[in-house]
Protein backbone atom coordinates (compact mmCIF):
# COMPACT_ATOMS: atom_id res chain seq x y z
CA UNK A 1 0.00 0.00 0.00
CA UNK A 2 0.76 3.37 -0.68
CA UNK A 3 2.65 5.88 1.82
CA UNK A 4 -0.45 7.63 3.80
CA UNK A 5 -0.72 11.19 2.20
CA UNK A 6 -2.41 13.85 4.95
CA UNK A 7 -3.23 10.75 6.94
CA UNK A 8 -5.57 9.64 4.28
CA UNK A 9 -6.62 6.21 3.21
CA UNK A 10 -5.47 4.96 -0.30
CA UNK A 11 -7.98 3.39 -2.49
CA UNK A 12 -7.90 1.96 -5.67
CA UNK A 13 -9.16 2.68 -9.47
CA UNK A 14 -11.41 -0.44 -9.29
CA UNK A 15 -12.64 0.93 -5.99
CA UNK A 16 -13.01 4.42 -7.55
CA UNK A 17 -14.94 2.59 -10.67
CA UNK A 18 -17.08 0.23 -8.92
CA UNK A 19 -18.73 2.94 -6.09
CA UNK A 20 -18.57 6.15 -7.74
CA UNK A 21 -21.87 5.36 -9.62
CA UNK A 22 -22.94 4.68 -6.31
CA UNK A 23 -22.28 7.55 -3.99
CA UNK A 24 -21.37 10.15 -6.31
CA UNK A 25 -24.58 11.97 -6.68
CA UNK A 26 -24.37 12.39 -3.42
CA UNK A 27 -21.18 13.41 -2.31
CA UNK A 28 -18.31 15.12 -4.71
CA UNK A 29 -15.21 13.04 -5.08
CA UNK A 30 -12.08 14.61 -5.77
CA UNK A 31 -9.75 12.03 -7.06
CA UNK A 32 -6.28 12.72 -6.50
CA UNK A 33 -3.08 10.80 -7.54
CA UNK A 34 0.92 11.23 -9.14
CA UNK A 35 0.75 11.19 -13.05
CA UNK A 36 -0.09 8.62 -15.50
CA UNK A 37 -2.14 6.45 -13.14
CA UNK A 38 -5.11 6.31 -15.10
CA UNK A 39 -7.47 8.40 -12.84
CA UNK A 40 -8.09 10.49 -16.37
CA UNK A 41 -9.41 7.01 -17.99
CA UNK A 42 -12.06 6.78 -14.89
CA UNK A 43 -14.65 8.60 -17.39
CA UNK A 44 -14.58 6.17 -20.04
CA UNK A 45 -14.55 2.81 -17.70
CA UNK A 46 -17.97 4.24 -16.14
CA UNK A 47 -19.19 4.83 -19.64
CA UNK A 48 -18.53 0.99 -20.05
CA UNK A 49 -19.76 0.31 -17.41
CA UNK A 50 -23.05 2.42 -17.22
CA UNK A 51 -23.73 2.31 -20.95
CA UNK A 52 -26.20 4.74 -22.42
CA UNK A 53 -28.47 5.77 -18.89
CA UNK A 54 -26.11 8.94 -19.04
CA UNK A 55 -24.34 12.11 -20.91
CA UNK A 56 -20.84 11.68 -20.32
CA UNK A 57 -19.07 14.82 -20.37
CA UNK A 58 -15.12 15.78 -20.16
CA UNK A 59 -14.10 19.11 -19.03
CA UNK A 60 -10.02 19.81 -19.65
CA UNK A 61 -10.02 22.09 -16.93
CA UNK A 62 -6.56 24.06 -17.17
CA UNK A 63 -7.28 24.89 -20.61
CA UNK A 64 -11.33 25.79 -20.34
CA UNK A 65 -12.15 29.82 -20.31
CA UNK A 66 -15.08 31.39 -18.78
CA UNK A 67 -16.57 31.68 -22.20
CA UNK A 68 -16.27 27.63 -22.52
CA UNK A 69 -18.76 27.09 -19.72
CA UNK A 70 -21.51 29.64 -20.42
CA UNK A 71 -21.45 33.52 -21.16
CA UNK A 72 -24.46 36.00 -20.35
CA UNK A 73 -26.39 36.85 -23.68
CA UNK A 74 -28.73 40.30 -24.15
CA UNK A 75 -32.10 39.16 -24.19
CA UNK A 76 -33.56 42.27 -26.01
CA UNK A 77 -37.01 41.91 -24.66
CA UNK A 78 -36.70 41.49 -21.18
CA UNK A 79 -33.38 44.44 -21.53
CA UNK A 80 -31.76 41.56 -19.55
CA UNK A 81 -28.85 39.18 -19.74
CA UNK A 82 -29.99 35.74 -19.70
CA UNK A 83 -27.47 32.78 -18.88
CA UNK A 84 -26.56 30.62 -22.44
CA UNK A 85 -24.65 27.35 -21.05
CA UNK A 86 -21.99 25.94 -23.54
CA UNK A 87 -22.88 22.76 -25.71
CA UNK A 88 -20.18 21.19 -23.87
CA UNK A 89 -22.59 20.09 -20.87
CA UNK A 90 -25.66 18.89 -23.09
CA UNK A 91 -28.05 20.45 -21.19
CA UNK A 92 -30.48 19.70 -24.42
CA UNK A 93 -30.77 16.14 -22.88
CA UNK A 94 -32.72 15.36 -20.46
CA UNK A 95 -30.13 12.40 -19.16
CA UNK A 96 -28.41 12.81 -16.41
CA UNK A 97 -24.77 13.80 -16.65
CA UNK A 98 -21.79 12.30 -15.60
CA UNK A 99 -19.19 14.84 -15.65
CA UNK A 100 -15.34 14.41 -14.85
CA UNK A 101 -13.59 17.45 -14.33
CA UNK A 102 -9.84 16.73 -15.71
CA UNK A 103 -7.19 17.96 -13.62
CA UNK A 104 -9.58 20.37 -11.62
CA UNK A 105 -6.49 22.13 -9.07
CA UNK A 106 -4.54 23.05 -12.46
CA UNK A 107 -7.57 25.30 -13.31
CA UNK A 108 -7.25 29.06 -12.89
CA UNK A 109 -8.90 30.17 -9.25
CA UNK A 110 -11.63 32.53 -11.13
CA UNK A 111 -12.79 28.64 -12.79
CA UNK A 112 -12.52 26.96 -9.49
CA UNK A 113 -14.87 28.96 -8.33
CA UNK A 114 -17.12 28.12 -11.26
CA UNK A 115 -16.69 24.23 -10.80
CA UNK A 116 -17.01 24.52 -7.23
CA UNK A 117 -20.21 25.19 -7.77
CA UNK A 118 -20.63 22.27 -10.32
CA UNK A 119 -19.78 20.33 -7.70
CA UNK A 120 -21.38 21.22 -5.23
CA UNK A 121 -24.59 22.33 -6.61
CA UNK A 122 -25.02 20.61 -9.99
CA UNK A 123 -24.93 24.19 -11.13
CA UNK A 124 -23.76 25.15 -14.29
CA UNK A 125 -24.05 28.75 -14.22
CA UNK A 126 -27.50 29.48 -13.20
CA UNK A 127 -28.60 26.51 -14.97
CA UNK A 128 -29.17 23.08 -12.76
CA UNK A 129 -28.01 19.78 -13.99
CA UNK A 130 -30.44 16.78 -14.54
CA UNK A 131 -31.03 14.98 -10.79
CA UNK A 132 -29.23 12.07 -10.10
CA UNK A 133 -26.33 13.81 -12.41
CA UNK A 134 -22.82 12.98 -11.03
CA UNK A 135 -19.79 15.19 -10.92
CA UNK A 136 -16.30 14.12 -9.88
CA UNK A 137 -12.66 16.06 -10.08
CA UNK A 138 -9.30 14.47 -10.38
CA UNK A 139 -6.08 16.17 -9.97
CA UNK A 140 -2.16 15.44 -9.09
CA UNK A 141 -0.72 15.56 -5.40
CA UNK A 142 0.05 18.47 -4.35
CA UNK A 143 3.63 17.14 -3.58
CA UNK A 144 3.99 16.26 -6.89
CA UNK A 145 5.14 19.79 -8.11
CA UNK A 146 2.99 20.05 -11.10
CA UNK A 147 1.08 22.99 -10.35
CA UNK A 148 -1.94 21.79 -8.21
CA UNK A 149 -3.83 23.55 -5.16
CA UNK A 150 -7.29 24.11 -4.06
CA UNK A 151 -9.10 26.95 -2.66
CA UNK A 152 -8.71 26.72 1.20
CA UNK A 153 -12.90 27.02 1.36
CA UNK A 154 -13.38 23.84 -1.16
CA UNK A 155 -11.53 21.28 0.44
CA UNK A 156 -14.34 20.67 3.41
CA UNK A 157 -17.32 20.31 0.83
CA UNK A 158 -15.82 17.64 -1.08
CA UNK A 159 -14.59 14.07 -0.85
CA UNK A 160 -10.80 13.85 -1.64
CA UNK A 161 -9.90 10.61 -2.54
CA UNK A 162 -5.96 9.69 -2.59
CA UNK A 163 -5.85 6.63 -5.16
CA UNK A 164 -3.26 4.25 -5.16
CA UNK A 165 -0.91 4.19 -7.70
CA UNK A 166 -1.39 0.68 -9.52
CA UNK A 167 1.35 -1.73 -9.19
CA UNK A 168 1.91 -4.90 -11.49
CA UNK A 169 -0.25 -7.15 -10.22
CA UNK A 170 -3.27 -4.43 -11.14
CA UNK A 171 -1.29 -3.49 -14.48
CA UNK A 172 -0.48 -7.01 -16.01
CA UNK A 173 -4.19 -8.16 -16.52
CA UNK A 174 -5.66 -4.72 -18.04
CA UNK A 175 -2.53 -5.31 -20.31
CA UNK A 176 -3.37 -9.11 -20.96
CA UNK A 177 -6.82 -7.47 -21.66
CA UNK A 178 -5.62 -5.20 -23.76
CA UNK A 179 -3.17 -7.06 -25.94
CA UNK A 180 -0.47 -5.13 -24.99
CA UNK A 181 2.57 -6.46 -26.24
CA UNK A 182 4.09 -9.37 -24.61
CA UNK A 183 7.73 -8.25 -24.14
CA UNK A 184 6.41 -5.42 -22.11
CA UNK A 185 4.29 -7.19 -20.10
CA UNK A 186 7.39 -9.81 -19.26
CA UNK A 187 9.29 -6.76 -18.54
CA UNK A 188 7.19 -5.24 -15.89
CA UNK A 189 6.30 -8.54 -14.56
CA UNK A 190 9.84 -9.27 -14.02
CA UNK A 191 10.29 -5.37 -12.93
CA UNK A 192 7.63 -4.77 -10.77
CA UNK A 193 9.05 -1.34 -9.25
CA UNK A 194 9.23 0.05 -12.21
CA UNK A 195 5.22 1.09 -11.26
CA UNK A 196 6.49 1.73 -7.78
CA UNK A 197 6.03 4.92 -6.04
CA UNK A 198 7.78 7.72 -4.96
CA UNK A 199 5.42 7.69 -2.07
CA UNK A 200 6.54 4.30 -1.46
CA UNK A 201 9.50 3.61 1.07
CA UNK A 202 13.06 2.88 -0.53
CA UNK A 203 12.70 4.63 -3.74
CA UNK A 204 15.18 6.71 -4.18
CA UNK A 205 17.50 4.92 -5.75
CA UNK A 206 14.81 3.88 -8.53
CA UNK A 207 16.00 5.02 -12.09
CA UNK A 208 12.48 4.29 -13.25
CA UNK A 209 9.54 5.98 -11.76
CA UNK A 210 8.37 9.81 -11.45
CA UNK A 211 9.82 11.24 -8.67
CA UNK A 212 9.14 15.35 -8.08
CA UNK A 213 12.83 15.45 -6.15
CA UNK A 214 14.73 14.31 -9.07
CA UNK A 215 11.98 15.75 -12.31
CA UNK A 216 12.23 13.93 -15.24
CA UNK A 217 9.56 14.50 -18.39
CA UNK A 218 10.18 10.45 -19.24
CA UNK A 219 9.18 8.05 -16.70
CA UNK A 220 7.44 4.57 -16.66
CA UNK A 221 3.35 5.09 -15.62
CA UNK A 222 0.15 2.69 -16.49
CA UNK A 223 0.07 5.45 -19.36
CA UNK A 224 3.42 5.89 -20.28
CA UNK A 225 3.49 1.97 -20.64
CA UNK A 226 0.47 1.73 -22.95
CA UNK A 227 1.76 4.78 -24.88
CA UNK A 228 5.36 3.06 -25.01
CA UNK A 229 3.95 -0.03 -26.36
CA UNK A 230 4.00 0.94 -30.42
CA UNK A 231 7.57 1.11 -30.29
CA UNK A 232 7.93 -2.85 -29.27
CA UNK A 233 4.75 -3.56 -31.59
CA UNK A 234 6.31 -2.08 -34.50
CA UNK A 235 9.93 -2.45 -33.60
CA UNK A 236 10.97 -4.61 -37.43
CA UNK A 237 9.05 -1.50 -39.13
CA UNK A 238 10.73 1.04 -37.55
CA UNK A 239 14.00 0.28 -37.10
CA UNK A 240 15.64 -0.88 -33.28
CA UNK A 241 17.72 2.30 -33.14
CA UNK A 242 14.15 4.79 -33.53
CA UNK A 243 12.41 1.83 -31.05
CA UNK A 244 14.92 2.71 -28.45
CA UNK A 245 14.70 6.29 -28.94
CA UNK A 246 10.89 5.91 -28.78
CA UNK A 247 11.04 3.79 -25.77
CA UNK A 248 13.85 6.19 -23.97
CA UNK A 249 11.37 9.73 -24.93
CA UNK A 250 8.59 7.44 -23.31
CA UNK A 251 9.61 5.25 -20.28
CA UNK A 252 12.77 6.97 -19.74
CA UNK A 253 16.75 5.86 -20.38
CA UNK A 254 16.84 3.53 -17.98
CA UNK A 255 13.72 1.76 -19.01
CA UNK A 256 14.77 1.69 -23.01
CA UNK A 257 18.00 0.21 -21.65
CA UNK A 258 16.59 -2.48 -19.70
CA UNK A 259 13.83 -3.21 -22.39
CA UNK A 260 16.25 -3.84 -24.51
CA UNK A 261 17.55 -6.76 -23.34
CA UNK A 262 13.83 -8.48 -23.56
CA UNK A 263 14.09 -8.20 -27.23
CA UNK A 264 16.55 -10.87 -27.35
CA UNK A 265 15.17 -13.19 -25.41
CA UNK A 266 12.10 -14.57 -28.15
CA UNK A 267 15.68 -16.57 -29.54
CA UNK A 268 15.47 -18.48 -25.90
CA UNK A 269 11.82 -19.48 -25.99
CA UNK A 270 9.81 -22.92 -26.46
CA UNK A 271 7.21 -22.49 -28.74
CA UNK A 272 3.64 -22.46 -26.72
CA UNK A 273 2.73 -25.35 -28.71
CA UNK A 274 5.44 -27.70 -28.07
CA UNK A 275 5.35 -27.56 -24.34
CA UNK A 276 1.68 -28.44 -24.62
CA UNK A 277 2.47 -32.01 -26.36
CA UNK A 278 5.33 -32.09 -23.96
CA UNK A 279 4.52 -30.02 -20.79
CA UNK A 280 7.29 -32.55 -18.80
CA UNK A 281 9.91 -32.50 -20.76
CA UNK A 282 10.59 -29.58 -22.52
CA UNK A 283 13.32 -27.44 -21.31
CA UNK A 284 12.89 -24.60 -18.79
CA UNK A 285 14.49 -21.74 -19.49
CA UNK A 286 17.11 -20.22 -17.28
CA UNK A 287 16.43 -16.53 -17.83
CA UNK A 288 13.52 -15.54 -15.44
CA UNK A 289 12.98 -12.74 -18.75
CA UNK A 290 12.12 -15.72 -20.85
CA UNK A 291 9.97 -17.97 -18.58
CA UNK A 292 7.58 -14.54 -18.03
CA UNK A 293 7.61 -14.09 -22.01
CA UNK A 294 6.87 -17.95 -22.47
CA UNK A 295 3.74 -17.40 -19.49
CA UNK A 296 2.88 -14.29 -21.09
CA UNK A 297 2.34 -16.12 -24.77
CA UNK A 298 0.53 -18.76 -23.59
CA UNK A 299 -2.27 -16.40 -21.94
CA UNK A 300 -2.45 -15.10 -25.45
CA UNK A 301 -2.17 -18.64 -27.22
CA UNK A 302 -4.25 -21.38 -25.40
CA UNK A 303 -7.38 -22.06 -26.83
CA UNK A 304 -9.02 -25.14 -24.90
CA UNK A 305 -9.14 -27.09 -21.46
CA UNK A 306 -6.98 -29.59 -22.24
CA UNK A 307 -4.34 -27.32 -23.82
CA UNK A 308 -4.60 -25.75 -20.62
CA UNK A 309 -4.23 -28.78 -18.35
CA UNK A 310 -1.67 -29.49 -20.38
CA UNK A 311 0.33 -26.48 -19.91
CA UNK A 312 -0.03 -26.09 -16.62
CA UNK A 313 2.71 -29.01 -15.92
CA UNK A 314 4.46 -27.11 -17.84
CA UNK A 315 4.07 -23.79 -15.18
CA UNK A 316 4.28 -26.08 -11.88
CA UNK A 317 7.67 -26.65 -12.90
CA UNK A 318 8.73 -23.07 -12.71
CA UNK A 319 10.30 -22.17 -9.27
CA UNK A 320 9.17 -18.76 -8.76
CA UNK A 321 5.81 -18.62 -7.09
CA UNK A 322 5.18 -15.01 -8.15
CA UNK A 323 5.37 -16.11 -11.99
CA UNK A 324 2.80 -18.85 -11.76
CA UNK A 325 0.61 -16.62 -10.07
CA UNK A 326 0.62 -13.91 -12.34
CA UNK A 327 0.03 -16.55 -14.75
CA UNK A 328 -3.33 -17.96 -13.08
CA UNK A 329 -4.14 -14.49 -12.40
CA UNK A 330 -4.28 -13.86 -15.94
CA UNK A 331 -6.57 -16.87 -16.67
CA UNK A 332 -9.26 -14.77 -14.59
CA UNK A 333 -8.90 -11.30 -15.38
CA UNK A 334 -9.03 -12.19 -19.28
CA UNK A 335 -12.10 -12.21 -20.71
CA UNK A 336 -10.95 -14.75 -23.23
CA UNK A 337 -9.30 -17.36 -20.39
CA UNK A 338 -11.73 -17.09 -17.99
CA UNK A 339 -14.21 -18.92 -19.92
CA UNK A 340 -11.61 -21.50 -20.20
CA UNK A 341 -9.90 -21.45 -16.91
CA UNK A 342 -13.40 -20.97 -14.56
CA UNK A 343 -14.26 -24.76 -15.01
CA UNK A 344 -11.44 -26.39 -15.18
CA UNK A 345 -10.02 -28.99 -12.70
CA UNK A 346 -6.23 -28.28 -12.78
CA UNK A 347 -6.81 -25.29 -12.42
CA UNK A 348 -8.65 -25.56 -9.40
CA UNK A 349 -6.42 -27.94 -7.81
CA UNK A 350 -3.85 -25.23 -8.32
CA UNK A 351 -5.80 -22.19 -6.40
CA UNK A 352 -6.77 -24.52 -3.80
CA UNK A 353 -2.69 -25.39 -2.83
CA UNK A 354 -1.74 -21.70 -3.20
CA UNK A 355 -4.74 -19.88 -2.00
CA UNK A 356 -2.49 -17.90 0.65
CA UNK A 357 0.03 -17.07 -1.67
CA UNK A 358 -2.72 -15.50 -4.02
CA UNK A 359 -4.35 -13.68 -1.25
CA UNK A 360 -1.56 -12.26 0.11
CA UNK A 361 -0.48 -11.26 -3.46
CA UNK A 362 -3.98 -9.74 -3.36
CA UNK A 363 -5.42 -11.71 -6.18
CA UNK A 364 -8.23 -13.04 -3.89
CA UNK A 365 -10.38 -10.41 -2.88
Amino acid sequence: MNKRINNAIPVTLEELRRNIPITGADATPVIISEPGCGKSSLILTLQKDLGDRYDYIYVDCPVKLIEDIGMNIPNHKTLSLEYYVAGLFKMDSPKPKIIMLDEYMKSPKLLQIIFTRLMLEHMVGDRPLPKGSIVFATSNNESDGVGDSMLAHSGNRVTIFYMKKPGHLEWLPWASENKISRILRAWVALNPRCLASYLDGGQDSNPFIFNPVKPTLSFVSPRSLAKSDIYIREIDRIGHNFAMAGLAGTLGVSAAESISSFLRLEAELVPVRDIIDGPTIVPMPENMGAVFLTLFNATDEIQTQDELSSFIKFVKRVKHSEAQSVFFSILYSNSRTTAIAKNNADVMEWYKENYMLMSSLKFIT
